[in-house]
């Protein structure tokens, strides 16, 4: 069995990715680009967070196209004032969360 070395506990019973939630300093902001569309941009996640795993998730739930560029993820569409209930949902701390 694996342990994990940052908190010391097996890997299946780990609560670093839980942690480094409720930690994050997350901003989401609006950013108009070319032609006129406008993009959801949503920056401040660490290690220890899976960004890929969120902008998955945030695209299924929003129905729309993105990708994550440097651990900043871009949403197509405006979605700012959808995405803190998702991420709150998703174990992110709803004070740490900058609209």
């Amino acid at each position: 069995m694996e342990i994990c070395p940052k908190c010391g506990l097996p890997t299946p019973a780990c609560v670093c990715g839980e942690i480094a939630k409720t930690q994050q300093q997350i901003v989401v902001k609006t950013e108009k680009r070319r032609f006129g569309k406008i993009n959801t941009i949503i920056s401040g996640f660490d290690d220890g967070v899976d960004v890929k795993d969120i902008t998955k998730r945030l695209k299924m739930k929003r129905a729309c196209g993105g990708t994550v560029k440097n651990k900043i993820i871009e949403l197509q569409g405006n979605h700012k004032s959808h995405i803190k209930p998702i991420l709150v949902s998703m174990g992110f701390n709803e004070d740490l969360i900058e609209d």
